[in-house]
């Protein structure tokens, strides 16, 4: 199936994300005594994506710390987009069923990048269609507009057919983070699920 344009546009913008994250990671990958072989694109050591403090759809500010000793999975989407965020939604529900009792030590969280449109109710609502284990995160347009640029995430709005509505054009890939918090990899969209999967049994073989 061919991507609809705007689907297209996502992917160049996460072909560029790709490119600066694949310069920027890695440096510091000495710190860790065997340097694993990723399927995905190895950022250890980034001096990015490093933290966020926003509030579920319950209103508690959540943040790494909260899922140490899990594998996470961080994508930045929004309920309202139309392949990419329910595609990769999908697939990490996927992953977590292939992992098996493992499954239960990867987090996924969802970030919303229109919060605007995207309620509490309604983010809480989404995130459940992947698991009842699924965490919607949202805050105030200035709140995600910082955690963006930490995590050096781009999104824009489209407009669309009508005046009041639009959607939201934004990186199409998940950070991924150790069970000690810790940045690891940046997982381009399409990369598929064996994929995801693969990298996730090293890092969750780490803490065994």
């Amino acid at each position: 199936m061919n991507p609809s344009p705007a689907a297209r546009r996502r992917l160049l913008l996460v072909a560029a994300v790709g490119s600066l994250v694949g310069l920027a990671g890695g440096c510091d990958g000495q710190r860790f005594a065997s340097k694993p072989a990723f399927k995905g694109i190895d950022i250890t050591g980034a001096e990015y994506a490093r933290q966020f403090a926003l509030p579920d759809p319950e209103g508690r500010v959540r943040t790494l710390a909260d899922f140490k000793g899990r594998v996470v999975v961080v994508f930045f989407g929004y309920t309202q987009c139309p392949d990419v965020c329910p595609t990769t939604m999908a697939e990490l529900a996927e992953v977590k069923r292939s992992l098996g009792a493992d499954g239960a030590r990867v987090q996924g969280l969802f970030i919303t990048v229109d919060p605007e449109r995207d309620t509490a109710e309604l983010l809480k609502a989404y995130v459940a269609n992947f698991g009842p284990d699924i965490v919607g995160l949202r805050g105030t347009p200035e709140q995600i507009r910082e955690v963006a640029r930490e995590f050096k995430v781009f999104y824009s709005k489209a407009p669309g057919k009508t005046e009041n509505s639009y959607t939201v054009d934004h990186t199409a890939g998940s950070y991924v983070f150790d069970a000690q918090g810790r940045v690891r990899l940046f997982t381009r969209y399409g990369t598929g699920a064996k994929a995801l999967a693969d990298d996730l049994r090293v890092l969750l073989a780490e803490t065994k």
